[in-house]
C-alpha cells in the first residue's frame, strides 16, 4: 500500500482531522515518498491507575486520536500536530482512566496555545498547550505530572504510554499499553537516523530494540522519566522498525510552557471566541 493510500485508510478509520491520527507525509505525497508517523508497539497493558496525569484527546463522539499530559488544574500539554487546525468546539479531554471509552472525566476546552514557530522548519516545535474551561478534579487516577529540570542522561529510563496502535495501520486499542525505552542522546540518535534535519534540539529521542516503540494514535501521548514528564509523541518512521523515534523536549520549552500559562500569549494560541 503507498503511503498515499494508508494515509487516506487511517483517516477513514479515525473519522476526524488527519492530525488525530498523526500521520505526517513529506514532500509531494505521491507512492515513492516516505512518511512519519507517530505511535505503543511491544508493550503491555498498564496497570490501573498507573498513569493518572495520561489523557486522551477525542473528537466528541468519543473516538480516541492523540494522547496529552496534564500539568496543571487547567492545563494540558500535547503535540501541536494533535490539535492544528482543529475546531475546538468538537474536542474533549479525558481523563481518569486506563480505558479511554470509559472516561474518569471529560473537559471541553477554552483555548489551544501551538507554539509559534510549529513545523518552522518542517516537524519542528510540536507542542501545544490546551487550557480547559474548568479546573481537573484531583482523585487518585487523576494527577498532574511535574515536568522535567535537568537534562537527560544516556541510558535513562523513559515509560510510554498511549492507546496508540500496536500495529501498523490498526486501530487503537481499548487498553492503555505501556513500553519501557531508553534514552538516546541527540549525537547519536541523529546518526542513527542518518542526519535527519527533522530531528534538531528541541527533540529528544528515544529506543530499546527493534519491535518497541510508539505507533499512530499516540501522538501528544507522555514519556517521563524519573517521575518527570520529559517528552511528547512526534515522530517516528512506522513503525517500531529498529530506529529511535523523536519527542517534543519538555525540558526545551520550559520557558515558552511558562510564558503561556502566565497569560503571554504571543508565541501562537486561539480561543474559542476567536475561531
Amino acid at each position: 500500500m503507498s503511503p498515499v493510500a494508508l494515509l487516506l485508510f487511517l483517516l477513514a478509520l479515525g473519522g476526524i482531522s488527519s492530525s488525530g491520527w498523526a500521520i505526517r507525509v513529506k514532500g509531494n505525497a505521491t507512492g515513492a515518498d516516505v512518511f512519519k508517523d507517530q505511535r505503543v508497539i511491544g508493550g503491555e497493558a498498564a496497570p490501573e491507575g498507573f498513569a493518572p496525569y495520561q489523557i486522551s484527546l477525542q473528537g466528541i463522539s468519543g473516538a480516541h486520536s492523540c494522547g496529552g499530559a496534564i500539568i496543571a488544574e487547567q492545563w494540558v500539554l500535547t503535540a501541536a500536530h494533535c490539535v492544528a487546525n482543529a475546531n475546538i468546539d468538537f474536542l474533549v479531554v479525558v481523563t481518569g482512566t486506563n480505558q479511554y471509552n470509559k472516561p474518569g472525566g471529560r473537559y471541553f476546552l477554552q483555548a489551544i496555545h501551538i507554539h509559534c514557530n510549529y513545523d518552522n522548519p518542517d516537524m519542528h516545535n510540536d507542542i501545544a498547550l490546551l487550557h480547559l474551561k474548568e479546573p481537573i478534579v484531583w482523585n487518585e487516577r487523576t494527577q498532574p505530572i511535574p515536568t522535567a529540570k535537568v537534562p537527560m542522561q544516556p541510558g535513562d529510563e523513559v515509560i510510554l504510554t498511549g492507546w496508540g496502535s500496536t500495529v501498523l495501520g490498526g486501530i487503537a486499542p481499548i487498553d492503555l499499553q505501556v513500553v519501557y525505552l531508553r534514552y538516546v542522546p541527540h549525537r547519536e540518535c541523529l546518526g542513527l537516523l542518518s542526519n535527519d534535519p527533522d530531528c534538531d534540539v528541541g527533540h529528544i529521542c528515544t529506543f530499546s530494540r527493534q519491535g518497541e516503540g510508539a505507533c499512530h494514535g499516540d501522538s501528544g501521548g507522555p514519556l517521563v522519566s524519573n517521575g518527570y514528564l520529559v517528552g511528547l509523541v512526534n515522530w517516528g518512521w512506522p513503525c517500531a522498525i529498529g530506529v529511535p523515534d523523536v519527542h517534543a523536549n519538555v525540558l526545551f520549552y520550559k520557558d515558552w510552557m511558562r510564558n503561556i500559562m502566565s497569560g503571554n500569549v504571543k508565541c501562537g494560541g486561539f480561543s474559542t471566541n476567536q475561531v
